[in-house]
C-alpha cells in the first residue's frame, strides 16, 4: 500500500540565519515542527490533540547542502513507526529537488494532569494513518 507524503513549502527568513548567511542549525527544527502542525491540521487531528501534549524526545538532523536567507524549501513529512506512546516523525528539507536536510523528531503522548506517557489517542493514529511509511512493504 503507498503512503503519502506531507509537503509543506516555505521560504527561509532572515532571522534564521546565522552570521555566515545560512540558515542557523537549531532554525530547522522549528520549520520542522511548522511542517508538523501543518500536517495534524490536514489530517483532521489537530483538535485530537487536545487531550494529550505531545513533548519531543528525540531530535535530530543532518544538514547535506547550504540552505540560505530567502531559499525556498518544501518540508516533506511523514510517519515512521508508532508505538503504544511514541510517534516518530521524518522529515526531508528540499531544496530545488534534492535532499538539504534530513531529520527525525520522536513526539510522546503525555497526560498533561499527570506528566505521564499515555496512549497515542486512536483519533490521531487514525488520522495520520495515510501518512504512516512503516505500512510500505520493503
Amino acid at each position: 500500500m503507498e503512503y503519502m507524503v506531507f509537503r509543506w513549502p516555505v521560504r527561509i527568513l532572515f532571522i534564521d540565519t546565522d552570521a555566515s548567511g545560512r540558515i542557523h542549525y537549531t532554525a530547522l527544527l522549528r520549520y520542522f515542527e511548522a511542517a508538523e502542525i501543518e500536517l495534524f491540521r490536514e489530517a483532521g487531528a489537530w483538535q485530537d490533540r487536545a487531550e494529550v501534549a505531545f513533548p519531543r524526545v528525540h531530535v535530530e538532523c543532518d544538514y547535506r547542502a547550504a540552505i540560505y536567507f530567502d531559499d525556498e524549501l518544501i518540508i516533506e513529512l511523514s510517519v515512521g513507526t508508532m508505538g503504544r506512546s511514541s510517534i516518530e516523525l521524518l522529515y526531508r528539507a528540499m531544496k530545488n529537488g534534492a535532499v538539504a536536510a534530513s531529520g527525525k523528531i520522536v513526539i510522546v503522548a503525555m497526560n498533561p494532569q499527570t506528566g505521564r506517557p499515555t496512549e497515542v489517542p486512536l483519533g490521531v493514529r487514525e488520522k495520520l494513518a495515510p501518512w504512516f511509511a512503516a505500512r510500505v512493504s520493503a
